[in-house]
């Protein structure tokens, strides 16, 4: 199909991932705003004079201009950046998050589909740039997206019998119960609990100030880790390198 057929979009999106393409192009995944995961070929991009070069890039974030084709790969026109994540690519640990974030939203969107995915993404990727300690932003997204996986925790009441009076938290059973529908589960502390209720809730763009024990974060991360490697099927390379880093 020539390019002169194909309809000319504008769309904002994060690149989430690209790779080599031929001498001097790379293919390149964006993550948009109104159209899912778009495949675009931007040619010529790793020639330092070329305009494609930055919007290329991966974590490229801003408005992206293309050659759309529905069912096959598109082609990279132009690209305007919006943000360039300066403090995050400063800083190795963040820039791991960063990668795991993309990736694992890259997932949760192959399986859901939701467009309730890439604001998601968009704001906690936001609010590492801002300086946010990028473990809980992460825990509180990966807690978020297990609606999306199918797989998510009544941190409500007690999932057995529908009690307010919760006393700890089942994995296995898939929430919080209380001490007649207890058998073996560790007691978690009810800080934690509290904090696994706000993580779930919270609107993660509207987060201004993280104050939180930092036993409290860890147990939640573990928490999270646990039931995430039990019980979602997401793999991704990136959160083997985050556990390097974290331990």
């Amino acid at each position: 199909m020539l390019l002169t057929s194909m309809k000319i979009i504008s769309v904002e999106g994060i690149v989430v991932s690209n790779t080599a393409f031929k001498e001097n192009s790379k293919i390149i995944n964006i993550f948009t705003k109104d159209m899912g995961i778009i495949s675009c070929v931007s040619k010529g991009c790793k020639n330092l004079k070329s305009k494609l070069r930055l919007p290329s890039e991966k974590f490229a974030y801003g408005t992206f201009h293309m050659y759309y084709k529905e069912d096959g790969l598109s082609t990279l026109i132009d690209g305007d950046i919006k943000d360039y994540f300066i403090n995050i690519k400063s800083d190795i640990i963040k820039i791991s998050y960063l990668t795991y974030i993309c990736e694992l939203s890259t997932n949760v969107y192959k399986e859901s589909s939701s467009d309730e995915i890439y604001p998601l993404m968009e704001s906690a990727i936001l609010k590492l740039e801002e300086g946010h300690n990028p473990k809980i932003i992460t825990n509180v997204l990966e807690l978020q997206y297990l609606n999306y996986l199918g797989i998510n925790l009544n941190l409500d009441n007690c999932v057995k019998c529908g009690s307010s009076k919760v006393v700890t938290l089942s994995l296995s059973k898939g929430g919080y119960i209380c001490s007649n529908c207890r058998t073996n589960e560790p007691i978690v502390s009810e800080k934690v609990m509290k904090m696994l209720r706000l993580y779930y809730y919270v609107d993660i763009s509207k987060i201004t100030n993280i104050d939180i024990d930092k036993s409290v974060s860890d147990t939640i991360n573990h928490i999270i880790e646990e039931y995430y490697d039990e019980y979602s099927g997401v793999y991704t390379k990136s959160k083997k390198m985050l556990k390097e880093l974290d331990g």
